[in-house]
C-alpha cells in the first residue's frame, strides 16, 4: 500500500492561507474567488481558530492507544440486519459483533441524507453548523443549482471544520479512508487534506458520473468501474491498512457505498439472499465486516480496538424501516432511526442493549474520549462520549434533548420519549407539498408515529415547542457554534 505523503494531510489550511494572501485577486479574476465568497462570506469562517485547535494536540505515548475503526453502511435501515428482525436477509457477521460487544436500540443519524450525516459524524456536531445542510451534488447541473440558486452546500466541508481524522492524526494515529467520502470532490476539500494519511475509493455516490476510484489523489481505476466487486475492492484495502499498521495506532473509516444503489453484488454473493439484489449486497457487506473481525483476530488486535458499525441515514428505495415511518430524506423514525453496534472485547460487555437516545455526532465524542483527547473547547461539540452507556455503567440521558432538521430546516424534537413536529411538508403521498401537523408522538408506546397526542399533552407540545425556539435562536445568534 502507498502511503501518502505527510505533507499531502495538513495542507488544505495552508493552501487556503497561500490563496486569500498572494493569489486572491487572480481567483477573483478567474471567478473563483466569486466562488468562495458566495459560499463562506458570512458565515462566521474561521479557519485560524481551528488551526490554533489542532497545533494544541500532541502526540504523547501514541503507541498505547486503542485502534478505532469505523464502518458505516450507506442507507442501510434498521430492519436490515437479522438482529433486527429481517428474515430475508443474514448478516451473521454483525450479530456477531452485538452478541459480543453493546447494540443502542435509539440510535439516530445526525440527518437523513448522507454528505450532513457524514459531516455530523465527523465533527461531532449538529450538520447546520458544518454548512453541509444537504447532498453534495458532482459537478454540473445539479451542483450549480444547489450552489448558487438553492445557495445551500459548498463544494467540501468548511477547513475551519475539525474533522476527527484531523484529530487523531496530531494525537499520533496513522488514519484512513476506505470506501465513500461525499464531503468534497475538488481540493481542498479531499481527503487526504482533512486529515487521512490514507484514502482508497470515491470522492462521491458511486451513481454519479464520472465515478472513479481514488489511491490518494491519484485516479487507480477510471469509470467504468465493475460494481460488482466494489465490495471486494474496498475489503481488500480495509484489510491491508490494518495489516501494514498493527504496529501502531490506527484510525479506520470504512465508509461502504452499498446498499446505496445502484445495487451491486460479485457472483459468491448474488443470489444467496432471500432478498434480493438488495439482500444480497447487504449479505456482502455483512461478509466484509466478518473478515474486519477476523484480521483483528488473527493479528491479536481484538482487546485493542473498538469497532463500531452503524449507517448514514435510512434507506431510500428498498430496504427495511422495521416498520418506522418514513425513508430517506425524511424527518420522520425511518429516515434517522439506524442501527448501531459496538464491539471492544475486554472492555464492552457482550450483548448488552441500551435504549438510550444518541445520535452519530456522538461517535466523534467517543473516539477522542477513547483516544485521551479532550473536547474542542472553542466550538459547540454537540456529541457526548457513549463508552460509559456501552459499558453498561451508566444509563442517564445522555442528551437533554435531539434535534432533527431536514436541510436548513429544524422540523422536530426529541425529549426522552416524546417527539414533536412542527407543521411541515409531510410524506403524504400526493400531497408532499402541503404542509401537516403540529405531531406528538411518545414512541414508548407508538414508535410508528402513528397516533398524534397533542390534544392529550398540549403541555408537553408547548415545552417542545420552546426547545424548537431556542435551538433557532441560536442557529441565528451562532450559526456555527462557536465558543
Amino acid at each position: 500500500m502507498t502511503m501518502a505523503p505527510k505533507t499531502q494531510t495538513i495542507s488544505r489550511r495552508r493552501f487556503l492561507k497561500t490563496s486569500l494572501l498572494v493569489g486572491g485577486g487572480l481567483l477573483a479574476a478567474g471567478g473563483l474567488g466569486k466562488h468562495f465568497l458566495n459560499v463562506f462570506d458570512g458565515k462566521d469562517y474561521d479557519p485560524d481558530r481551528t488551526e490554533v485547535l489542532l497545533d494544541s494536540i500532541h502526540a504523547s505515548n501514541p503507541g498505547d492507544l486503542p485502534n478505532l475503526i469505523l464502518i458505516i453502511a450507506d442507507d442501510m435501515g434498521l430492519g436490515d440486519l437479522s438482529m433486527t428482525g429481517s428474515q430475508a436477509i443474514k448478516t451473521r457477521s454483525i450479530d456477531r459483533m452485538a452478541s459480543e460487544g453493546a447494540s443502542l436500540s435509539n440510535f439516530y443519524a445526525s440527518a437523513p441524507v448522507c454528505s450532513p450525516s457524514r459531516a455530523g459524524l465527523l465533527t461531532g456536531r449538529y450538520p447546520v453548523r458544518t454548512l453541509i445542510s444537504d447532498v453534495i451534488q458532482p459537478p454540473g447541473a445539479l451542483d450549480w443549482t444547489f450552489q448558487y440558486v438553492l445557495g445551500n452546500v459548498p463544494h467540501g466541508i468548511p477547513s475551519d471544520e475539525a474533522l476527527l481524522p484531523e484529530i487523531l492524526q496530531r494525537r499520533g494515529y496513522c488514519t484512513g479512508l476506505v470506501g465513500k467520502w461525499h464531503l468534497g470532490w475538488e481540493s481542498p476539500y479531499l481527503p487526504n487534506e482533512n486529515g487521512f494519511d490514507f484514502f482508497y475509493g470515491g470522492l462521491l455516490s458511486h451513481d454519479t458520473h464520472p465515478y472513479q476510484i481514488y489511491r490518494n489523489q491519484q485516479v487507480e481505476i477510471e469509470e467504468p468501474v465493475d460494481f460488482d466487486l466494489l465490495t471486494q475492492y474496498l475489503n481488500h484495502e480495509a484489510v491491508s491498512f490494518i495489516t501494514e499498521n498493527r504496529s501502531k495506532p490506527f484510525f479506520l473509516y470504512y465508509a461502504q457505498h452499498f446498499p446505496h444503489v445502484p445495487l451491486h453484488a460479485s457472483e459468491e454473493f448474488h443470489g444467496k439472499s432471500s432478498g434480493g439484489l438488495y439482500g444480497d449486497c447487504v449479505e456482502e457487506l455483512d461478509w466484509s465486516v466478518g473478515e474486519i473481525l477476523n484480521t483483528l483476530k488473527r493479528l491479536g488486535l481484538d482487546e485493542k480496538t473498538l469497532v463500531i458499525f452503524s449507517s448514514d441515514n435510512g434507506p431510500w428505495w428498498e430496504g427495511s424501516t422495521a416498520g418506522l415511518r418514513g425513508r430517506k430524506n425524511l424527518p420522520f423514525e425511518g429516515g434517522f432511526h439506524v442501527p448501531f453496534v459496538a464491539r471492544w472485547p475486554g472492555v464492552i460487555p457482550g450483548g448488552l442493549i441500551a435504549g438510550t437516545p444518541s445520535m452519530n455526532f456522538d461517535v466523534f465524542a467517543t473516539c477522542l474520549s477513547v483516544a485521551g483527547i479532550p473536547r474542542p473547547t472553542d466550538r459547540i461539540i454537540d456529541g457526548v462520549d457513549l463508552l460509559p452507556i456501552l459499558k453498561g455503567e451508566s444509563d442517564s440521558p445522555l442528551h437533554e434533548a435531539l434535534y432533527y432538521y431536514k436541510g436548513r430546516n429544524l422540523v422536530a424534537v426529541r425529549m426522552g420519549d416524546w417527539k414533536y413536529y412542527r407543521r411541515h411538508a409531510s410524506d403524504n403521498g400526493a400531497y408532499p407539498f402541503f404542509k401537516q401537523g403540529s405531531f406528538l408522538f411518545n414512541l414508548s408506546t407508538d414508535p410508528y408515529e402513528s397516533y398524534d397526542l397533542l390534544d392529550a399533552h398540549p403541555e408537553i407540545g408547548r415545552e417542545l415547542e420552546s426547545l424548537l425556539n431556542r435551538q433557532d435562536l441560536q442557529d441565528v445568534t451562532n450559526p456555527r457554534g462557536w465558543s
